[in-house]
This record gives structure tokens, C-alpha cells and sequence, in this order.
């Protein structure tokens, strides 16, 4: 069979994937910014509180595959646990309390330059 596609096809095993420290935990970078022509990156992040920050482009979507913890949305603290997913908007201030693991998609690819503190705002 030939496929259009003109990305590559990628598989990805959480074990072969990098990990690094964030500003929520630690992150295995499943599709990431290591990876050419993606639309959005994943990443399996552990998340061990999280420090407020948003991003002015990318669109967040979080489903919590273990644990249970709260998340902070714009200053609202919404409980979430296992099968909980949330979308995330560009802009809102968002960070993370409890112990977690997260698969997050960012919607498009998050740029480094596309994640913006809090506390580095005043």
C-alpha cells in the first residue's frame, strides 16, 4: 500500500524516550521538540507539584493516567484523579499539586520560548 503522508510515521517506547526535569516533574519526551515535523508534542510527565506558568501559544491537553491531585486553572483549584482530562487554553495560568502522572499533549509543537512563569511576570 503507498501512503501520502509527508511526515514520517513515528513509534516511540516510553523506555527509549529521554527524560528530563520540568517545571511540573519529570517528563519522558515521547514526541517532542528532539522530533521533525510533528503537530503537537507528548510527553508522559510524573507530575510532583507543578509551578504556575501558561503559554501564549500552545493549547495543553492533560489526561491523568494515575493518581489524583488538584490542578489550578486561572486561580480555580478543580480536583482531578485517573480518567481525568483537562484542556488548557493559550494563556491561562495553570500549575499542579499531588503526585500524578500526566500524558500532555501540546497543540501546535510548544517552542522553549513558549512558556511563561508567574513569578518571573512581576
Amino acid at each position: 500500500m503507498e501512503t501520502t503522508a509527508s511526515a514520517p510515521v513515528l513509534i516511540r517506547h516510553e523506555g527509549d524516550a529521554p527524560a528530563e526535569r520540568s517545571a511540573c516533574g519529570w517528563r519522558h519526551l515521547l514526541i517532542s521538540r528532539q522530533d521533525s515535523n510533528v503537530a503537537a508534542w507528548v510527553h508522559a510527565v510524573d507530575i510532583d507539584g507543578a509551578r504556575l506558568h501558561y503559554h501564549k501559544v500552545a493549547t495543553e491537553l492533560y489526561y491523568v493516567l494515575e493518581g489524583s491531585g488538584a490542578i489550578f486553572l486561572d486561580g480555580v483549584e478543580q480536583e482531578v484523579r485517573k480518567g481525568s482530562v483537562v484542556h488548557i487554553p493559550p494563556r491561562v495560568v495553570h500549575g499542579a499539586k499531588g503526585r500524578m502522572r500526566v500524558l500532555v499533549v501540546g497543540i501546535p509543537n510548544m517552542a522553549e520560548d513558549d512558556i511563561f512563569f508567574t513569578d518571573e511576570d512581576q
